[in-house]
């Protein structure tokens, strides 16, 4: 079925179950790690929703295996602007984040890591210390609490390596980085875990290893919630999924409780679906953008933003690439885009001079990505030597911790408007000095791993624009250090609750999907409790 057979008539469902504009309904805004999971896991307890993505319903037939023309065709480009420090200000001024725009969100572009939170790193602020212009905080929420739910989302998501679940097998790039990894004297490195299949599972076949990943994976392999969760909540007849409506104001009533979501269709017409309860789902830029946009003489600073917290303590980890040039051929291309890691240094060692860790994962990008990004602004033979050497690259990105701090956040840009007239997101970051130091520690180590399999040349790129957008609406005990309390409930709005990434108190040095999910499936079964209890 092609994308204009599934996009529906304003306002309506692409699931042939609908619910009526003016009947309260659980509102979930955005559908990919988090507002997909959760929409599945509600409609499995009997709960209908109804779901308002921004984007279009893309299948797997829609998809092109074209760097720039499926970047072009799933990417977040609406207009946006930065400013800080970052070298993303810099390099990318009008793309500080690489998500998607579709239904099932960014889980159809990811790289499918799926490594868990550490212990320690839900107590940041114990056991880190205080750190100076760090903004840390405990999460309100242990590893204890966290424990069964990602049992339950590696599961679902048939993560590599854990549960009886088999590797992928390795390709070159992991070969070259594994051998690498071994003679530089690490011990922990394997091909996952992965929510790719090496063998078919839960519906979805195994992986060709085509090198189409962050491409929209037509084959169905990786998982996303696409794939799995929006089609299952379907089946249960209580999805009421809304493609190209974008949520632009949450309103409430006398009492402070939200009463409706107002969006706007692929025209540009206005709607308002009443609301019982509204989960806001739409990563760490337009979650608190939405609720900057919702603000009213009740919530002045935007809803739920008592604490003035909305939009700040952005993350989106420490990143950075190493390439190594080797003699002969790697052909790093050939099999998943991230085929393994290395999880040495995913500890917390501050005698390494920083607080937090860091793991480094195999990537390789197509070449119109690799010219874009390996040296950006750069032109030249030097430039020119490095695509040159492409078929003899191998590829290392570092994932680490980044500090959480208030300057680092989203507001709104009241002087550049979208194509609907309202102010778009504005994010600023700038480096915390921890994040520096990680980053420079995770460049020597990648070198190291390189040279130690016969490198000849290593090159460093800068981080790309962010994929893993974290914080904005935080997880706090206390209502006036954040916007959410330990089940993403708001604390100034009861029926209003966060349901992605923004609710992170601290980044980790973890991939964040696995843990948005597990979050995820745990607000469903407390918000689930609620409703049948009469408690919403």
């Amino acid at each position: 079925m092609t994308t204009s057979e599934q996009t529906p008539a304003p306002g309506t469902s692409v699931t042939g179950f609908s619910v009526p504009e003016d009947e309260p309904a659980v509102v979930i805004v955005g559908s990919g790690a988090g507002g997909g999971t959760l929409a599945h896991e509600l409609t499995a307890k009997g709960v209908p929703v109804v779901v308002l993505e921004a984007g279009p319903y893309l299948t797997h037939e829609d998809y092109t295996n074209d760097e720039w023309e499926a970047f072009n065709q799933m990417a977040w480009l609406d207009p946006r602007t930065t400013s800080g420090s970052w070298r993303i200000a810099r390099d990318f001024p009008n793309l500080p984040a690489w998500i998607v725009k579709a239904v099932g969100g960014t889980t159809t572009h990811w790289s499918g890591a799926t490594p868990r939170f550490k212990p320690h790193e839900l107590r940041a602020r114990s056991v880190y210390g205080r750190v100076d212009g760090a903004n840390l905080l405990d999460w309100p929420i242990s590893y204890d609490d966290l424990a069964p739910y990602y049992d339950r989302a590696e599961q679902a998501m048939g993560s590599t390596h854990v549960h009886g679940r088999p590797p992928l097998p390795a390709n070159n790039n992991y070969k070259v980085f594994a051998n690498g990894a071994e003679k530089a004297g690490y011990r922990f490195y394997a091909t996952g875990p992965y929510a790719t299949n090496a063998e078919e599972y839960d519906g979805r076949p195994a992986s060709i290893q085509d090198g189409f990943n962050f491409q929209g994976d037509k084959n169905g392999s990786k998982w996303s919630t696409l794939v799995r969760e929006i089609p299952r909540a379907a089946a249960t007849g209580r999805l009421d999924l809304r493609p190209e409506s974008q949520a632009v104001q949450i309103t409430h009533d006398d009492q402070g409780r939200a009463d409706a979501v107002l969006y706007l269709d692929a025209e540009g017409n206005l709607h308002r679906q009443a609301a019982r309860l509204v989960c806001v789902a739409a990563n760490s830029i337009e979650t608190p953008r939405l609720l900057l946009l919702s603000g009213t003489p009740r919530f002045p600073q935007g809803l739920a933003n008592s604490s003035g917290q909305v939009g700040r303590n952005y993350m989106r980890h420490t990143t950075g690439t190493v390439w190594g040039h080797f003699e002969q051929p790697v052909r790093m291309y050939r099999g998943e885009t991230m085929a393994g890691l290395i999880a040495d240094e995913s500890v917390h060692d501050p005698d390494r001079g920083f607080v937090g860790g860091y793991y480094m994962e195999t990537i390789s990008l197509g070449p119109a990505f690799m010219a874009a990004f390996v040296d950006p602004g750069s032109w030249g033979p030097d430039f020119a030597a490095l695509l040159d050497r492409y078929q003899r690259t191998a590829g290392m990105w570092i994932v680490g911790e980044d500090m959480p701090q208030e300057s680092n956040r989203v507001s709104l840009n009241t002087t550049v408007k979208d194509e609907h007239g309202l102010p778009v997101p504005n994010v600023h970051f700038d480096d915390h000095p921890n994040d520096v130091a990680l980053r420079d520690h995770g460049y020597a180590s990648g070198e190291t791993v390189l040279g130690a399999v016969g490198a000849t040349s290593t090159h460093r790129t800068p981080p790309y624009p962010s994929t893993h957008n974290l914080g904005t609406a935080r997880m706090s005990a206390r209502p006036e250090d954040g916007v959410v309390d330990g089940w993403g409930r708001a604390h100034d709005v009861p029926n209003l609750f966060v349901s992605d990434g923004s609710v992170f108190t601290t980044g980790a040095a973890a991939n964040p999907t696995l843990t948005i999910v597990a979050l995820a499936i745990r607000q469903a079964e407390h918000i689930a409790d609620l409703l049948s209890t009469r408690q919403l």
